[in-house]
């Protein structure tokens, strides 16, 4: 996508004029405490500006940029990618890397973990989250638990394949927070038990 396509988007943003809120569906997974995007506005609006066209009464909204995302799931819907203007986030179903109640990972988890520790090569990434996620089964206490120790199963593998001690890394276990999907059906209970990998893009 061209530099200027980026820079309509975000000018178009700050065009939205003031009035009532209205509300909006967001399909998009959950975001944890600390991986907000930060992008600020390009470009300075002049709100006086005549070719603006603003209704009668209407007044500039604050300027802001919405991030561009591109989310890419596998047909079996095991492995999720989402990549936005600032970060790269793999989505991993608890299922692909664990057993039940598990925090074992098996051969074939550490092909996929491989293969997203190529992608942080490739993004020259020096810091990486390791986030771990349940569904609303069992009791809470248990699910901050063993989403932890799956966390930190899937960070030792990264370590293993990095293998790079400038890479700082922040783990942490969320148990049922941060749902994805309805806990109400096994589809969607399948789809919060997950490990997700995020980290910065790389400029290249």
């Amino acid at each position: 996508m061209t530099h200027t396509r980026l820079l309509l988007i975000g000018t178009l943003a700050t065009l939205l004029a003031a009035g009532p809120a209205v509300a909006r569906a967001d399909d998009g997974p959950s975001v944890p405490p600390g991986t907000e995007a930060s992008a600020s506005a390009p470009v300075e609006l002049d709100p006086n500006d005549p070719d603006l066209k603003l209704p009668d009464g209407a007044t500039l909204a604050e300027p802001k940029v919405l991030d561009i995302k591109s989310v890419v799931e596998d047909q079996s819907g095991d492995e999720r990618r989402e990549d936005t203007n600032t970060n790269v986030t793999f989505a991993l179903q608890a299922e692909v890397l664990f057993g039940k109640d598990s925090a074992r990972i098996s051969g074939q988890a550490r092909a996929r973990i491989s293969v997203i520790a190529n992608e942080i090569k490739t993004q020259n990434a020096s810091r990486i989250r390791v986030f771990g996620f349940t569904d609303n089964l069992g009791s809470s206490a248990h699910g901050d638990v063993l989403s932890r120790k799956r966390a930190n199963a899937v960070h030792g593998i990264l370590e293993q394949e990095l293998s790079d001690a400038n890479i700082t890394y922040e783990v942490r276990g969320y148990g049922e927070d941060y749902p994805i999907a309805d806990n109400s059906t096994e589809e969607g209970r399948k789809k919060n038990r997950r490990v997700e990998i995020s980290f910065p893009r790389g400029e290249n």
